[in-house]
């Protein structure tokens, strides 16, 4: 792979230029060949922004003309697939959001088009490229292996309409951060116990589920859209000792009973209050090109994914 990556945007919208642009731009190694997006004044504006000239409507002759080393699509699940699928057959490697799509099965044939075409995919998980995420991941497991852990995921959206007006659901749509970054911390599950409801709602919007790992370690997923308010915390504990982390602020580290603990602050883990450094895109955007560079497939790849995402529907299955 050349030393420079060109890299073809599909997608102008506010996720995209929040987390995405801003983060390849200071790739010295990145050059963003083309943006196409169907809202032509969105897709302008964004151009302009990042001095991009070649600018297209429709995705397919994007591809063709510019061939690009590698695809952004940034859309919602329910647009992913078709373009997904395109993309992969024409041998380019590809990034896309979370979640992959709006099932697993989705997830499955994207990963495997992938394998037939030879392209390296990854999803955007970006909890587990969270710096102070992964450095408290680091101090604890210098201790052990990690016994216990757990992810907190609560928000306010009492009155809200479904994601997408129904298309996907909160826990494959938004709660599937809290599930996969359990898979990061404690491993594959191998036995699940859920309790999943709808509260003044006519859809499901509480989902908790006790967890147990490969390793005999415990998980514990706690969600819930109709709290106080968002809330979004971890913990992992090995023996003699603990992390409790709010990754839009610190972790804190007790070892051995000690009255004080070790404090990370985000920003400073992170070298940035910028939010896209701070909060793993920057790292996640990062690696997928370092990744492209090298040939290895990134960590959260389609094929991790469809893990995720069966887990998800484990935990419907699985209800007590």
């Amino acid at each position: 792979m050349a030393d420079n990556i060109r890299v073809g945007m599909i997608g102008a919208g506010g996720m995209a230029n929040s987390v995405h642009y801003p983060s390849l731009a200071e790739f010295e190694d990145v050059e963003i060949a083309a943006i196409c997006d169907l809202d032509e004044e969105r897709l302008n504006r964004t151009a302009d922004k990042y001095g991009v000239e070649r600018r297209y409507k429709d995705y397919k002759k994007m591809i063709e003309e510019v061939d690009p080393d590698a695809v952004y699509i940034i859309m919602p699940p329910h647009h992913l697939f078709d373009l997904v699928i395109h993309t992969l057959n024409q041998k380019k490697h590809v990034f896309i959001e979370k979640p992959p799509g709006i099932t697993a099965e989705q997830t499955k044939h994207m990963a495997l088009t992938a394998e037939r075409n030879g392209c390296l995919t990854m999803v955007g998980f970006n909890r587990r490229y969270i710096p102070v995420l992964v450095e408290a991941k680091r101090v604890v497991e210098e201790r052990g292996p990690i016994l216990q852990t757990s992810a907190t995921f609560y928000k306010n959206s009492i009155g809200a309409p479904p994601y997408y007006n129904g298309a996907i659901d909160i826990l494959s749509c938004d709660a599937v951060h809290a599930v996969d970054t359990l898979r990061w911390m404690g491993g594959e599950v191998v036995s699940v116990a859920s309790h999943v409801r709808s509260i003044d709602a006519d859809y499901d919007n509480s989902f908790n589920a006790l967890f147990r790992f490969e390793s005999g370690a415990t998980g514990f997923l706690l969600t819930n859209w109709v709290v106080g308010k968002r809330v979004h915390i971890f913990e992992m504990h090995a023996k003699g000792i603990s992390a409790f982390i709010d990754a839009d602020d610190e972790a804190v580290v007790f070892k051995d009973s000690e009255a004080e603990g070790q404090i990370l602050k985000a920003d400073e883990v992170a070298g940035s209050s910028e939010n896209f450094k701070s909060y793993g895109f920057y790292a996640e955007n990062r690696h997928f090109i370092d990744c492209v560079k090298a040939g290895k497939l990134p960590m959260t790849h389609l094929g991790d994914a469809v893990k995720t995402m069966e887990l998800v529907h484990w935990i419907y299955r699985a209800q007590i």
